[in-house]
């Protein structure tokens, strides 16, 4: 090549280039009239927190236009919005998303024909721009006035809520958004469980639109009525607005740079999740239902879910799955089908499957026996299944929907199979093995029941006593209705009551538990065996039908934080009995982390939780507890515990959770009982202000002395000097 023509090929070559760069980076966060998205091409918000562009969820090959959070790595992208999720594309080279002069927002496929627009037009428009917003919310407005907007993607959400999106009922037009979860985790298009604005200002879930299976309650001015994790507000502020119009649920989180959204999950549940940078994954808040298995027919016909289980879903026995890939990408929504087909008459048998939690829409026959039970379904051939209990002889005809497998005290179903089917076969095998088994141990079995009953009434009475079962309607009475509230938190609100013998005691409603009696009772036995000077003491219990409630003694002084924060009158704590209590609290949580058969974390160690008995002797509340809920942990957390200000780091890195994360709390709550004012402060601006930052910049960096962080209400201050003494 001629030597004087490189110059030209080359600047021929940059020009090529630039056309494309300024092709592929339309804006920043923004399109206007004549400009297209295609392929690759993305627009990204102001602040970087979100994009816009071309995806295909997971190992599909399908393409949609989406929202996802622009920090997260593409490996765990995250995808807020998608806007053609009815209709996917197949090339996005050969499609476009293009903003009109009227306004209105399509999306082309590879045929130039439109699969999805926002229908927003306006003949009063100067220059239409679409506009996607640091939180997220994707908006078509003019130009010329920016803070008028013709639509926005916060009026139309598809499985998640953003911070700062409004969850609305338009009394006008008598109808309430809806969340709707996607299909499975590789298809965006509408799926079977769906989030719904409600006409008397609750939200409800709902299965295919309509069969609900959980409220929020009604919204009684501070949350809403059936939803106890609102009263939380470590984390977010919630507020709720009605006029003649409209009424909408809203929310923001205290720290702005906090990622957090709502999602309207696959599993049926509705989940508020936080992004930990740390581990780099999403941790769940909270979750309503909370138990997995009460989703209405998440398994599907013929399916059967466990709680607690990493796959909650599995087939009845004789049965497999309808679509396997379908149950691979989490969507159970297809159900189980037979293995092998009913004959009919006698030819078929029935398989016994304990302790479950019976289908939904049962037949009632009247019928005396659990045998005239069983002939009168052999005799139907559509009958397939039954059981016999308490209520009498039930029946199921067609498909079994929400059958649930318990731990135990559930109730027997008996399943109509095939007579020769290979269940009954391995059934027999196993019975033969285990009849073995019984026969070889019942021996040393009886010998060692013996021996265990003798321990545990030993150790029952060097414990002080069984612990009391009180009835509901004597509770009742005791708290007068429950009229007398001292206290809330996590796990239900405390009353105070009086026990005919003019004893003071406690009463803690608790809420969200799943047990059944039996793990009940046996969880409670094990936390009234823990006992110790500076825990407060269980006395007793309530286990009646779905009510359970712990009897503690009653403490007068009521929590720390009373004593610290909310004191009205002159009283103050001295340095010595502040001194007295931390010692206390320590030699508690000593306890619980190392003298306890199984060691126990706390996960939530505030002044709340530290209550102050008549002679001001400090008593940790509450430990135990979150076993007690189904809330166990384990060294892998999927789940924040505890409360801002008092969180250890390990919560947010995903590492191992141990004893040292109340020993970190204990610490912060120190710095509390030290300096008589809360640790974590909110300005009006929405700051934050942490009182062991300012505290250790005080006294290293400015040389201040130590004097000058102490509680200002303190008369012998001086006494400071002597905690070197203390502390040895």
């Amino acid at each position: 090549m001629d030597s004087k023509l490189i110059p030209f090929s080359i600047l021929y070559a940059l020009l090529i280039l630039y056309s494309f760069t300024t092709h592929f980076c339309i804006a920043a966060d923004t399109i206007i009239v004549g400009q297209s998205l295609v392929g690759n091409q993305t627009i990204i918000s102001r602040g970087g927190n979100f994009e816009l562009g071309f995806f295909t969820p997971g190992n599909s090959l399908k393409y949609y236009i989406g929202i996802w959070y622009k920090r997260i790595s593409v490996q765990n992208r995250t995808v807020v919005w998608v806007a053609n999720r009815d209709q996917h594309l197949r090339n996005p080279f050969t499609s476009e998303l293009k903003l009109l002069e009227n306004g209105n927002l399509v999306l082309l496929n590879q045929f130039k024909k439109p699969i999805w627009t926002t229908n927003s037009t306006s003949d009063s428009l100067n220059s239409p721009q679409l506009v996607l917003r640091d939180d997220g919310n994707l908006i078509v407005r003019d130009g010329s006035n920016p803070s008028s907007f013709i639509w926005q993607s916060f009026d139309h959400f598809t499985d998640t809520w953003l911070p700062g999106g409004k969850f609305r009922y338009d009394y006008r037009a008598m109808k309430g958004q809806k969340i709707i979860s996607w299909k499975n985790s590789e298809d965006p298009s509408p799926g079977t469980f769906s989030l719904v604005a409600e006409q008397d200002t609750e939200h409800t879930l709902k299965w295919k639109g309509f069969h609900q299976y959980w409220t929020s309650g009604v919204w009684n001015g501070d949350s809403y009525t059936a939803t106890p994790q609102m009263r939380v507000r470590d984390r977010f502020n919630f507020s709720f607005v009605s006029n003649k119009n409209e009424s909408y649920f809203t929310y923001s989180t205290l720290n702005k740079s906090l990622l957090a959204r709502f999602v309207m999950d696959i599993s049926g549940q509705s989940k508020q999740l936080l992004w930990v940078e740390e581990a780099q994954k999403w941790l769940l808040f909270w979750s309503v239902p909370p138990r997995q298995c009460d989703v209405y027919n998440l398994c599907g016909a013929f399916g059967i879910c466990r709680d607690n289980y990493p796959n909650s879903c599995e087939c009845l026995p004789g049965f497999e799955q309808h679509s396997p890939k379908d149950w691979d990408l989490l969507d159970y929504s297809g159900g189980c089908v037979r293995k092998t087909s009913l004959q009919c008459a006698n030819k078929d048998r029935f398989f016994k499957i304990p302790n479950t939690r019976l289908p939904m829409n049962s037949v009632i026959l009247r019928v005396e026996s659990a045998e005239n039970c069983k002939v009168a379904c052999l005799g139907n051939c559509s009958c397939n299944a039954y059981a016999y209990n308490g209520t009498g002889c039930l029946t199921w005809f067609g498909d079994l929907l929400n059958t649930q497998q318990l731990d135990s005290e559930g109730d027997d179903l008996y399943l109509r199979l095939r007579g020769s089917s290979a269940v009954f076969r391995s059934s027999i095998k196993v019975s033969l093995v285990v009849i073995g088994v019984v026969l070889g141990f019942t021996s040393i079995s009886v010998a060692f029941i013996v021996v265990l009953t003798a321990w545990k009434r030993a150790v029952r009475r060097a414990a002080g006593g069984f612990l009391t079962p009180f009835r509901y309607v004597d509770l009742k009475v005791a708290t007068k209705k429950f009229s007398e509230k001292v206290g809330s938190g996590n796990f239900g609100c405390v009353y105070k009551g009086t026990l005919p013998d003019s004893t003071l005691i406690a009463v803690k409603k608790l809420e969200g538990i799943s047990q059944g009696e039996k793990q009940f009772r046996s969880e409670v036995s094990t936390i009234g065996l823990i006992q110790h000077l500076n825990l407060v003491r269980l006395r007793g219990f309530c286990c009646e039908g779905i009510k359970r409630m712990l009897v503690y003694d009653f403490m007068p002084n009521g929590s720390l934080s009373t004593q610290l924060f909310r004191q009205k009158d002159s009283k103050v704590l001295s340095w010595t009995m502040r001194y007295h209590i931390a010692v206390g609290i320590a030699k508690g949580l000593a306890y619980l982390h190392e003298e306890c058969r199984d060691y126990i974390i706390h996960c939530d160690i505030k002044p709340e939780n530290i209550l102050v008995d008549a002679d001001f002797t400090p008593k940790v509340a509450d430990f135990g507890l979150a076993k007690l809920l189904c809330r166990e942990f384990s060294h892998v957390i999927t789940t924040i515990r505890g409360t801002i200000g008092y969180l250890a780091p390990e919560w947010s890195s995903g590492v191992a959770i141990t004893t040292k994360v109340d020993v970190y709390s204990y610490g912060m709550m120190l710095f509390e009982i030290i300096s008589g004012r809360r640790n974590l402060k909110q300005s009006k601006d929405g700051k934050a202000w942490f009182f062991p930052t300012w505290a250790a910049n005080k006294v290293i960096s400015e040389g201040q002395p130590v004097l000058s962080v102490l509680d200002n209400k303190l008369e012998e201050r001086q006494t400071v000097m002597n905690l070197p003494e203390h502390s040895e």
